[in-house]
């Protein structure tokens, strides 16, 4: 029974993604959602009582899927090099967010009427964890606060990822924004590196 209610739950939320897209928000109907998952309205309202519930699910799902890979990310980037780990991180960030440009932006232009900052903002946080566990194995030794580091970094990204959500630039346009995050990334954390350690002489 349990494998059948996740089962139930998973299809709910990925029709929910798909209507979405198709119709948008003001179209989107339980209705729709439960023609599009195979299951009765009745079921859905078992898991998600209206429209709001749906969405938020859909939401939260989504950024969660974006913490967990951009944790893994960070936790295999242990003991690298700080403008390599700054790189990886900007990528990851925006590949993910950007692997399907429109369910992306569709649950993102939702987010702000479900308590879309509050499900943000402790992403934010589970992040920032773990850019600051990922820079405290950094080889160089690092003159700033790890914690403002890692909220620096994290909003770059964000921005960055924010206008590519927000705005009409072509996804062909993806790949030279990418790059010159990762510039400013790697420069960042290059200023923030001990200048002690920098002018050391070489042994």
């Amino acid at each position: 029974m349990q494998a059948r209610s996740t089962a139930s739950v998973d299809a709910i939320l990925k029709a929910t993604v798909q209507v979405l897209v198709r119709v948008g928000k003001e179209k989107l109907t339980t209705t729709k959602v439960a023609q599009r998952a195979g299951v009765s309205v009745g079921t859905l309202y078992q898991y998600f009582p209206n429209k709001a519930a749906l969405l938020r699910a859909a939401l939260v799902l989504h950024v969660e899927a974006i913490i967990f890979e951009v944790e893994q990310v960070c936790v295999a980037q242990r003991g690298q090099p700080v403008e390599q780990m700054a790189e990886a991180l900007a990528k990851a960030f925006l590949a993910v967010k950007m692997r399907d440009p429109k369910t992306s932006r569709a649950l993102y232009a939702v987010g702000s009427d479900l308590e879309g900052a509050k499900i943000v903002s402790k992403g934010f946080a589970r992040v920032n964890g773990a850019i600051v566990a990922m820079l405290e194995t950094a080889p160089e030794p690092l003159a700033q606060e790890l914690g403002l580091m890692a909220t620096v970094l994290q909003s770059t990204i964000s921005g960055v990822k924010r206008q590519l959500l927000e705005s009409q630039i072509p996804e062909a346009e993806f790949p030279s924004l990418q790059r010159e995050l990762v510039r400013a990334v790697r420069g960042y954390v290059r200023a923030c590196v001990a200048q002690d350690a920098v002018l050391a002489p070489q042994a």
